[in-house]
């Protein structure tokens, strides 16, 4: 299995023969969303940085596509447009089915929390997520994580936007994936709590996975703090460096 970290929370899962791109947000720098905070961070329209040079060749060989939840940050005009055009298969949650389908994209499978389906001659089941601390949860709506058993590759759990809950803690501690991937860019609004985990939660999946563990969603929204650097560094305080891999735009990462 190798992963594409393009950019955010996008990424393709690729396998012998499957290219799943994951929570598309392909638009250019500054076309997406506007702000998201416009007090506490500096008021810059997202994404804030543009798509990695060799994105979109690999993003055109893509086979099937998979949807954590319809924010614009993992899911933008320009991903509707290209899963339009291209007819995609899409697997997302029951709670966004609908809504999906209205853009008339073609959606393949509908996933259910903790119910685990087949899926590519594997398994795959929906994580609950929960998109913030305190009120502003309910606002943030529904989120899905993803847990991917594929034949003769390596489990992979996707958290997706979500604090660290016991939720997410069953899915480290009972599924225990050998790949999991962690929102770890502290996201926060101009009110309200953090809608990501903080560093003390990131920290604490990090310790918890029972693999390795990749960090994404950093970087590249203009209402996430936290920034490689200083996750490396507290990753480096705990001596967890050699379990967690903090890709750049473009980087793959293979796994055997």
């Amino acid at each position: 299995m190798k992963i594409h970290h393009i950019r955010n929370a996008t990424l393709i899962i690729e396998t012998q023969d499957k290219l799943i791109l994951v929570d598309p947000m392909l638009g250019k720098k500054g076309t997406a969303a506007p702000p998201f905070s416009f007090i506490r961070f500096k008021p810059k329209r997202n994404p804030i940085v543009d798509l990695p040079d060799n994105a979109m060749g690999l993003i055109e060989r893509t086979t099937h596509c998979l949807i954590t939840h319809l924010h614009a940050d993992h899911f933008d005009k320009a991903a509707i447009s290209f899963l339009t055009k291209k007819q995609i298969p899409v697997i997302c949650s029951f709670n966004d089915e609908a809504e999906i389908r209205k853009k008339g994209i073609h959606v393949s499978q509908v996933i259910h929390y903790w119910k685990e389906q087949e899926f590519f001659d594997g398994k795959i089941q929906g994580i609950p997520a929960r998109h913030g601390y305190g009120y502003v949860a309910k606002p943030m709506g529904n989120v899905m994580g993803f847990h991917i058993q594929l034949p003769n590759e390596k489990s992979l759990y996707i958290s997706s936007d979500t604090i660290y809950t016991d939720d997410v803690h069953k899915a480290l501690t009972e599924l225990k994936p050998d790949i999991s991937i962690v929102a770890s860019g502290s996201a926060q609004l101009d009110l309200f709590q953090p809608l990501l985990m903080r560093m003390d939660d990131i920290l604490k999946f990090i310790q918890n996975a029972p693999g390795k563990v990749i960090a994404n969603h950093l970087e590249a929204v203009n209402h996430c703090p936290t920034t490689r650097s200083q996750l490396q560094n507290e990753i480096n305080e705990l001596a967890l460096s050699n379990k967690v891999y903090i890709p750049e735009d473009g980087d793959v990462i293979e796994f055997k």
